[in-house]
């Protein structure tokens, strides 16, 4: 085995193959990771509570990292740190929106999503809520430039994306990276004893900031370029092969 101690996941694109499943090559990986001592952790853009499933699944009783950083977990439901985004951000956000009426959005509060169709349920004032995180979708990749944009120029907010079609906007400075970096600090690790897998744009700085960075095969471009290793795709059991390769040296078959 190599020195890594643990293991951040992303979510969507990584562990999860298209049909939001985790495989059997990469949940019997996993275990043996965990049974030989590495932490194997979720750090993924989803909310708290439509992760904390998976983790069940597999029997992580471990920390997360969830909205992208946003909120940091020593294990499933205890909490270490949450990092909110001002409701005056969130008005500002939803007001772009207005601008680009096809396009879908989401925010995460901490305790529910409100998407487009269920804007109106907000209760206000935006005060009365804690806010995690603004998403936009839409398909036609210059519309969610154009919204890049924009929110760029306020050069106020944390903007990432989990697919081409869309933009999360999480407060300046909130990311996996950070998230990773307290989470080491809490458990004694150093970030080059850290092994991060991902996928999307929200995944680049944690996998510039450890010891091992890894893009999927099914990774953005950008991705790819920052990562230090390209595994298998999501739909290959991509996860597994990073563990089998560079937790245990590659010492057995897929």
């Amino acid at each position: 085995m190599t020195n890594y101690k643990l293991l951040a996941l992303d979510m969507d694109g990584t562990l999860l193959n298209d049909e939001l499943h985790i495989s059997d090559k990469n949940l019997h990986w996993i275990q043996k990771a965990i049974e030989h001592g590495v932490i194997v952790m979720l750090s993924t853009g989803r909310g708290f509570i439509n992760a904390v499933d998976y983790a069940h699944n597999i029997g992580l009783d471990a920390p997360m990292i969830t909205v992208n950083g946003g909120e940091i977990w020593s294990k499933p439901y205890v909490l270490l740190e949450r990092k909110t985004l001002q409701a005056s951000w969130v008005a500002k956000l939803h007001e772009l929106t207005k601008q680009f009426p096809q396009t879908w959005f989401w925010a995460y509060t901490t305790e529910r999503i409100y998407n487009k169709d269920s804007w109106h349920e907000v209760s206000e004032p935006l005060t009365a809520h804690d806010w995690l995180k603004f998403g936009y979708y839409d398909e036609d990749i210059s519309i969610i430039e154009q919204i890049r944009q924009q929110i760029e120029a306020w050069q106020s907010l944390e903007i990432s994306n989990s697919s081409i079609y869309n933009l999360e906007i999480n407060p300046l400075g909130v990311s996996k990276a950070s998230a990773l970096e307290q989470l080491c600090s809490y458990l004694s690790i150093d970030m080059k004893e850290v092994i991060a897998v991902g996928d999307s744009l929200n995944d680049i700085k944690a996998i510039q900031a450890v010891g091992l960075g890894v893009a999927m095969a099914n990774a953005q471009d950008e991705v790819k370029a920052a990562a230090n290793a390209v595994t298998f795709s999501n739909n290959e059991h991509g996860v597994a092969e990073v563990i089998r390769r560079y937790i245990f040296n590659g010492e057995e078959e897929l």
